[in-house]
């Protein structure tokens, strides 16, 4: 039989056709799962997940169900195991290194929920959820270490008045522990899928969708553009401008410290620069003195007037003390080097 001569586009129409007819088949799959965690039927979404990943083991969505269905089910040795995988499979994405942290704090091993979350913040810097997470960690990390020099030293009264603020912070750990959140199938384009968790000690929010259905893969690192024939001094004017921002705001130099900042600075969680800055201003008052030390600033020119400079940071006052990774990405304006954009922990 001869076919005529468009018959290779009808052959593509068709495989096209059954592509389509699996795609909704897998995503009918997935909410079916979906629905029956969300119903409490654990068993039977635990037996669909399994039929499900058999054939697909490597697929996102599939894997973060599993992954919930193990932890309703308490059984957390084996959904560590398998948030654990997905960050092998799919680095990029937060969610799962969020859930694991939730599930190590859960253990009390919150040296380890600390450098999941950190992961999921150098992942996704935005995501709001990882970095509140991570805030009633380093909350109970204090507590531990106020606790232990209290056990030391029962007579040092100003472990137990840090002890006292921060055990107020996170409710003394006694607060109800919040309701694990049910996954959705889907996630929103363009923003973090918001990862349903058992709850952290100190009763954070609870995420609730998966990762995206579709099959990640990490794109290779760009090479930076480097600046043509840049001037020799240029790196140095950078450090310069970080060490000026530092000192200003070891000496509590307010002006100064706001104005490393550029016009064009992006503000955390959609803030006003008019609040931020108030927010700003009343941390660097509130203690009586303040160290800030920069400590092997990297610098990074990506493009013509733009720098990012990574370094550890060593943060010290009669109130807390703290040493921390740092990034500031450095616009030129005119002839100063100001700061566009902050993060920690990336």
């Amino acid at each position: 039989m001869t076919f005529p001569s468009h018959s290779r586009l009808w052959h593509a129409a068709v495989t096209t056709l059954l592509v389509a007819v699996a795609t909704v088949a897998r995503g009918d799959e997935i909410a079916d799962i979906g629905k029956l965690l969300k119903a409490g039927q654990l068993e039977q979404a635990s037996q669909r997940a399994d039929a499900f990943l058999a054939s697909r083991p490597r697929d996102a969505q599939g894997q973060f169900l599993k992954g919930l269905i193990l932890t309703e089910q308490n059984k957390t040795a084996e959904a560590i195991a398998a948030f654990t995988r997905l960050t092998e499979l799919y680095p990029e994405l937060p969610e799962p290194y969020n859930n694991l942290a939730v599930l190590y704090a859960g253990q009390s091993q919150y040296e380890r929920a600390r450098q999941a979350l950190e992961m999921a913040i150098r992942t996704h810097p935005s995501y709001a959820t990882a970095h509140e997470n991570l805030g009633d960690v380093y909350a109970k990390l204090a507590s531990q270490a106020y606790d232990k020099a209290l056990q030391l030293d029962s007579n040092n009264s100003a472990a137990q008045t840090k002890l006292a603020l921060v055990r107020d912070l996170i409710g003394g750990g006694n607060r109800p522990r919040p309701q694990v959140a049910q996954a959705s199938p889907t996630s929103t384009k363009g923003a973090p899928a918001q990862a349903a968790v058992p709850a952290l000690p100190t009763a954070v929010a609870a995420p609730a969708a998966p990762p995206p259905a579709k099959d990640v893969r990490v794109a290779p690192p760009k090479e930076p553009v480097r600046e043509a024939a840049k001037p020799a001094n240029q790196e140095s004017d950078v450090i310069a401008a970080v060490n000026a921002w530092a000192s200003a705001w070891a000496r509590k130099d307010v002006a100064t410290y706001l104005g490393a900042y550029a016009k064009d600075f992006k503000l955390p969680r959609g803030e006003s620069r008019q609040a931020w800055e108030s927010s700003r201003k009343q941390r660097i008052e509130a203690p009586k003195k303040i160290d800030v030390k920069v400590e092997s600033p990297v610098v990074d020119f990506t493009e013509a007037g733009i720098a990012t400079v990574k370094f550890r940071q060593d943060y010290k006052s009669n109130i807390v003390s703290a040493r921390s990774s740092k990034t500031l990405v450095m616009t030129k304006t005119g002839s100063r080097w100001q700061i566009r954009e902050e993060r920690s922990g990336s």
